[in-house]
């Protein structure tokens, strides 16, 4: 009989300790990988909501130019000195000339 209550009490202790371990693992991944992603999506969409007429851009695809017209979901930008106007989707626009100062100043202040 003391044989089969050992058995039991040690088979709950490792469920226990396998529950500890699996919230320690969600717990790392948060804190270093779906946490940082959400920072930095949000950074992004805020850039992108604050964008002004003027400002220059560059898009995923690294062409650059300066804003002329920012609709609801678009923006259009004019490249170069030929004045040439494209027309682009706002999740297309990786980063303004704004947003690239600030996080330079963010990284000196950091040092």
């Amino acid at each position: 009989m003391n044989l089969i209550l050992t058995t039991t009490t040690s088979a709950t202790g490792s469920g226990s300790s396998m529950i500890f371990m699996l919230v320690a693992m969600f717990a790392i991944f948060y804190f270093l990988i779906i946490r940082p992603e959400n920072k930095k999506k949000k950074k992004t969409e805020d850039m992108r909501n604050t964008m002004t007429l003027g400002d220059g851009i560059t898009t995923i695809g690294g062409i650059t130019g300066k804003i002329v017209q920012i609709t609801e979901d678009t923006v259009t930008f004019e490249t170069g000195e030929d004045r040439v106007r494209i027309q682009v989707k706002k999740w297309a626009i990786s980063t303004t000339d704004k947003f690239e100062a600030q996080e330079a100043e963010n990284t000196r202040r950091k040092k």
